[in-house]
């Protein structure tokens, strides 16, 4: 029998579109997750699909809807040379390069280049659609199979699945886009990043976050600031682990994922225990001196870090400890699988299909000089792994790796788990970097 949170995702959107009374839609999305079980095992209701700065193209999934594929991709960055890779064996689909452009999991492609992207992508869906759209659709916000949706505008369906981490999510161009159609606007803890980070968390960030806040040494009462909260899931944890004694306040500068943070909160009734505010990290919205503890995990990678750092120290008071975790480009995975030396050495290559770090952003050692360079003391420095080895965090993590290998090196892949999983000795350790330190009088 199966569970309600075993439901495939494909089936939830499946329910909201004949809750809808929708047949057939175009789609707009980035994460696989999101996509790829619909494009096979339902292909028939993709009008046509549309993914902009996708982390990585499942091949053997789009395929089936190669015709019907629209992809903007930036022309820099490891996850843009992974998409470029798969679209090769897509040669049906259509691709738009986006110049000068990073192509990371939180670039925000639709606020920055929209001149570019809304025009190839209203000419596209009107060469798709073959209908003439639906009717009886009001401007409305409801839950159905445990997602979200929120209908915009009228004509033929466009379902609008989450884009990462992108800070504006389609929120810039929505308007623009429900002159011309029904806009569905999707959301929840199945779709996007969300269950991503929410497995990761439970999963293989579980020990790095312990580790953290073991040695952040909180107290009863101390207030704690988490910058760059994400879905919440760290501080759903801290505030079951301190037993609500610790008053915390979740910043995010994405508004899409404090919604969906503060609803999970909800949803396990811990509202109360933590308060989440929008806040940008290089420019925290609070006075000097205000927490005695101020962590971050893996956001640190995506900003100014030593704004950010330089913020993070400003908000704590004296005495107080600051915590930062990044991931980390400049140490190699560890895969534990029978691959080919080739094959091992390139997947375990420091950064080899990594979130990399933007321009000004930490992902490397580096992060341990910035914490004596800003004037913190007692300055702990601890490296760590994080191990994914089962459910759905392992599954995410292979995705991450095989999005741009070729079908040979996928199939090498493929036998390789298949053995190792038949040993009980799989798993993917990430590296990341780790530091805690203390703030002078």
């Amino acid at each position: 029998m199966t569970t309600e949170a075993e439901i495939p995702v494909e089936d939830r959107i499946l329910q909201v579109l004949q809750h809808l009374g929708i047949e057939k839609a175009h789609f707009g999305a980035r994460a696989s997750g999101d996509w790829s079980g619909l494009a096979t095992n339902h292909p028939e209701v993709v009008s046509s699909l549309t993914l902009v700065c996708p982390r990585g193209v499942v091949a053997d999934a789009a395929s089936v809807v190669s015709s019907r594929l629209l992809v903007f991709l930036g022309d820099q960055g490891n996850q843009a040379q992974a998409v470029k890779q798969a679209l090769e064996k897509l040669p049906d689909a259509r691709e738009v390069v986006l110049p000068n452009y990073l192509h990371v999991s939180w670039s925000d492609a639709l606020a920055d280049r929209a001149e570019q992207i809304i025009p190839a992508l209203t000419d596209f869906l009107s060469e798709k659609t073959e209908d003439a759209g639906v009717s009886g659709l009001s401007r409305s916000e409801r839950e159905v199979a445990d997602i979200s949706y929120r209908i915009q505008g009228s004509g033929p369906p466009l379902v609008l699945l989450p884009m990462g981490l992108a800070a504006s999510q389609w929120e810039t161009v929505v308007e623009q886009l429900s002159q011309r159609f029904c806009t569905i606007i999707l959301g929840g803890a199945h779709l996007g990043m969300m269950p991503q980070l929410e497995h990761r968390a439970k999963g293989s960030y579980a020990n790095l976050r312990r580790s953290l806040v073991d040695e952040l040494a909180l107290k009863p009462g101390e207030t704690i600031l988490d910058v760059g909260c994400g879905s919440g899931v760290h501080d759903r944890w801290l505030a079951r682990h301190t037993n609500g004694t610790n008053p915390i306040i979740a910043l995010d500068v994405n508004p899409y994922l404090l919604r969906e943070a503060h609803s999970l909160a909800e949803k396990e009734s811990l509202q109360s225990a933590i308060e989440f505010r929008q806040g940008n990290a290089e420019a925290i919205p609070f006075e000097d001196n205000s927490f005695d503890v101020t962590m971050s995990i893996t956001v640190i990678e995506e900003v100014n870090a030593d704004r950010m750092l330089s913020e993070m120290v400003r908000v704590t008071k004296p005495r107080g400890r600051v915590g930062v975790a990044s991931r980390s480009v400049d140490l190699p995975t560890i895969l534990n699988l029978p691959l080919n030396p080739e094959l091992k050495a390139k997947l375990e290559a420091p950064g080899a299909g990594g979130g990399g770090a933007s321009e000004h952003g930490c992902a490397d050692v580096s992060l341990y000089r910035r914490f004596q360079q800003v004037g913190l003391a007692n300055v702990k420095m601890m490296p760590q792994l994080g191990v994914a080895s089962q459910g759905s965090d392992l599954r995410i993590a292979q995705e991450n790796i095989t999005g741009g290998l070729s079908q040979e090196e996928l199939e090498q892949w493929r036998v390789a788990v298949a053995q190792a999983e038949a040993e009980g000795t799989f798993f993917i350790a990430r590296p990341l970097h780790c530091a805690v330190g203390t703030k002078p009088e």
